[in-house]
């Protein structure tokens, strides 16, 4: 038989087209999941904005959204990128019950906030100058940098000791 020959079929198998049920339940449980538990991330995010802002002098906002201080901004970048290592692993390692999922998320966020807060002011009391000269200094240096290589050092840290 050549190609000219040979019979086209021109429908589908019917199993192709057959979905089977489907069931949302699943679906909207985890649609709900993730809803919540980007508010516990996000309420982690903006604990420690505020635990920053009270650490450093000024208005932390002002400084890195108004004055464009470039010193604040790499503080503050630095701060949330070592605060979501640790939302992220506390989401990641939370109980498979939602309810005590978040709880476990939100707890340990606020650990890592209070541990970078901890961090921050034994940085400032060791390295020398201040933490406030060094906000406060109008042109990036290299001393922003060290400080915010340290806080996502700490909270990678702060992430690998959640259990």
């Amino acid at each position: 038989m050549n190609l000219e020959e040979m019979p086209v079929q021109t429908t589908m198998p019917a199993a192709v087209l057959d979905f089977g049920a489907v069931d949302a339940a699943p679906l909207v449980q985890g649609v709900v999941a993730t809803l919540l538990f980007f508010v516990v991330g996000f309420g982690v995010l903006a604990l420690g904005f505020l635990a920053l802002d009270l650490l450093t002098p000024g208005d932390l906002r002002t400084q890195v959204y108004t004055d464009r201080n470039p010193n604040a901004a790499v503080l503050l970048a630095s701060n949330h990128l070592a605060l979501a290592f640790v939302v992220v692993t506390a989401i990641l390692t939370s109980a498979d019950s939602l309810g005590q999922g978040l709880i476990d998320s939100a707890v340990y966020g606020l650990v890592g906030v209070v541990l970078q807060a901890v961090a921050l002011r034994l940085i400032d009391a060791f390295v020398p100058g201040h933490l406030r000269n060094l906000v406060n200094e109008p042109r990036l240096c290299g001393a922003a940098w060290a400080v915010g290589v340290s806080l996502v050092a700490v909270g990678a840290v702060n992430a690998a000791a959640l259990s």
